[in-house]
């Protein structure tokens, strides 16, 4: 066998940074290009993502140092166990969640303000490669949500999540606004705004 010599060692410099995968969009697009185009591909960056017993004011520290509006929750194993918004984190669901459990805003974990994943509706990658970017434009307001995720399906017929679809990628790739209006989907978001 070949004798290999070892590599030569240097200090690590201060400040030194860490490459991430980048996924390289379009900088402008129209509403007829595909909608493969505004989409943030998993296969090609990295999904951040949080545990759910942080406390919400890490994870918008996460946010903020990540120039992200959304982190995905995930469980030890690996599973999405829901979303955490910028919207969460700064709006109505952080303080109610404080008013209601009688705590301070340090004891509110992300738990207790995510969005849970059996309350998430997901597209098929399927139809989001024959779609163009107006449909997501329009699937984006018809729900009232900022963001679509977007999941494909492994060899054993799993759901795997695959990407997602942003309103302010969307506004930035577009040169225009995009703007939705957020909806209550069920009986208990509408009992909610109504009461606040």
């Amino acid at each position: 066998m070949r004798k290999y010599s070892a590599l030569p060692n240097r200090p690590l410099r201060p400040r030194t940074t860490i490459h991430t995968p980048s996924q390289i969009l379009p900088p402008k697009v129209s509403f007829e290009d595909p909608a493969m185009t505004v989409m943030t591909d998993f296969q090609k960056v990295t999904a951040f993502t949080i545990d759910p017993d942080v406390s919400v004011d890490t994870a918008a520290r996460v946010m903020r140092r990540r120039k992200v509006h959304l982190l995905l929750v995930m469980s030890e194993e690996n599973h999405v166990l829901g979303i955490i918004t910028s919207n969460d984190l700064l709006g109505e669901k952080t303080l109610q969640c404080i008013n209601a459990r009688g705590i301070s805003r340090a004891d509110a974990l992300v738990r207790d303000i995510m969005t849970p994943e059996d309350r998430l509706e997901v597209i098929s990658m399927d139809d989001v490669m024959h779609a163009h970017v107006g449909h997501v434009v329009a699937t984006l307001k018809s729900k009232g949500r900022q963001h679509a995720a977007v999941v494909d399906e492994d060899a054993a017929g799993n759901q795997v999540l695959r990407g997602l679809f942003s309103c302010s990628q969307l506004a930035r790739q577009l040169g225009e606004p995009v703007e939705t209006i957020e909806i209550a989907q069920t009986f208990a978001e509408i009992s909610l705004a109504l009461k606040t």
